[in-house]
């Protein structure tokens, strides 16, 4: 009798234990998404925005082919940088102090922190914008803002804080549903992805430039490598780190088409030039009807205030790896004041900067972007030197083909990179200059 009891019990444990699995099978699958979706869809900030949105508007679906050939490229880097992590469970800045000279690690560090602060303000300035659609006063809005992100990160855990990420990240979907409203014509929008198409006017040259850095962003593979590492993956389980990370490439360039999909067939028909996503959301009106408009400030706020956490989060994670000092979400205020000062000091600037009336935002935060377009070569050049270092990755160097994509993309990105230093340098210099 026992026995058969015992029985009985086993079959309707393994019963139940089948019923859970089914039941809950796709939630197995979004347990697994982290640092990957994070660090992409952050990618996708105001700048990003502003960038996709003008490229609609004065090209149309001209751009459309690059997303493919970009999105294999950003796995790429991506997903280097999440296996160094995993690999000697150290963050970027942590390996270059190691396996580089001090003055290399101190040179890197202050182009990261001044770079990294100027797109911080950039996301302030966007959430400040898509307050103010609605009517909210951004010395409303900024001071709100901030205090809120301050107490996300200083008093939450990592885990709590991947949620939050996570959660900002679904916001984007907005712009999908935005782009609906435009009624696009599907069969063109699939040849203009499939089939190239190029311009060698200055404008269209400097918008590519544009959209190749802004898709691969430094800050994105310095946090997907710190939060691989503050997560704990390593190896064992690094095979789902690599779903998140495609995930989150997909994912951030899908959101990328349609951006692109909602001005070029509403904007770009009718002329009208933009020069930021708030700009976007507003033109939208005439075409696409007050929600849309509602729907893109939406998006743009979301992807600011991710942007805006994740990029001060990364700089404080690198600054504090580079000089060995304590750091990390899931320590304290008092085990790793450092940390949580520098994360302090860049919300607090970036929250001033946006709300000073006498300081010109535009300007500034071009001078900015050079800086940006130094660094992400130098960055890529040294991911490529770590990850083909046999002593430090052992058998998990890139492979024959991998590497040959790897340096490809490197090569590729730091032409654009220099390309746009040069311009913008110009642009800069120009008004300058009397001729």
């Amino acid at each position: 009798m026992n026995n058969h009891n015992q029985t009985k019990s086993t079959l309707i444990h393994h019963i139940m234990t089948l019923l859970r699995v089914r039941k809950f099978g796709a939630l197995k699958y979004l347990m697994i998404l982290g640092p990957g979706l994070v660090a992409t869809a952050a990618g996708n900030d105001a700048g990003g925005i502003a960038t996709y949105a003008v490229a609609g508007a004065q090209f149309g679906l001209k751009f459309l082919w690059l997303l493919i050939p970009l999105t294999i490229g950003l796995y790429i880097v991506q997903e280097m940088s999440a296996r160094l992590g995993a690999v000697t469970g150290k963050g970027f800045s942590d390996l270059i102090r190691e396996n580089f000279s001090l003055r290399t690690t101190v040179f890197m560090m202050i182009i990261l922190f001044v770079a990294n602060a100027g797109v911080v303000v950039s996301n302030f300035a966007g959430m400040a914008a898509s307050f103010e659609m609605f009517g909210i006063s951004k010395y409303i809005s900024v001071p709100l803002i901030s205090i809120f992100l301050w107490w996300i990160i200083v008093k939450g855990n990592y885990h709590k804080v991947e949620k939050l990420f996570i959660l900002m990240s679904t916001i984007l979907l907005s712009y999908i549903a935005a782009a609906l409203f435009a009624k696009p014509y599907w069969g063109e929008v699939a040849i203009n992805i499939v089939k190239p198409s190029f311009s060698f006017s200055p404008g269209y040259i400097g918008l590519l430039i544009a959209f190749v850095g802004t898709t691969i962003a430094p800050y994105m593979q310095m946090y997907a490598q710190s939060s691989v590492v503050e997560k704990g993956i390593t190896m064992s389980t690094y095979k789902f780190e690599r779903i998140d990370t495609l995930i989150g490439c997909v994912f951030s360039n899908i959101v990328t088409l349609f951006i692109i999909i909602a001005t070029a067939y509403t904007l770009y028909p009718a002329g009208i030039k933009i020069e930021s996503a708030s700009d976007a959301a507003k033109a939208l009106v005439p075409f696409a009807g007050n929600f849309a408009k509602i729907l893109f400030g939406v998006g743009l706020l979301g992807a600011s205030m991710l942007a805006a956490a994740v990029i001060s989060l990364t700089t404080s994670f690198s600054v504090c790896n580079a000089f060995g000092w304590e750091c990390g979400v899931n320590r304290n205020l008092e085990e790793a004041p450092i940390f949580y000062s520098l994360f302090t000091i860049l919300i607090v600037m970036s929250a001033t900067i946006t709300l000073s009336p006498a300081i010109s935002l535009i300007q500034l935060l071009l001078s900015l972007q050079v800086l940006n377009g130094i660094l992400l070569p130098v960055e890529l050049l040294f991911i490529m030197k770590l990850i083909n270092n046999k002593t430090l990755m052992g058998k998990y160097t890139n492979h024959k083909v991998f590497n040959f994509s790897a340096w490809t993309i490197t090569i590729l990105v730091s032409i654009c990179a220099l390309l746009y230093i040069f311009m913008e340098l110009f642009r800069i210099v120009s008004p300058l200059i009397k001729f």
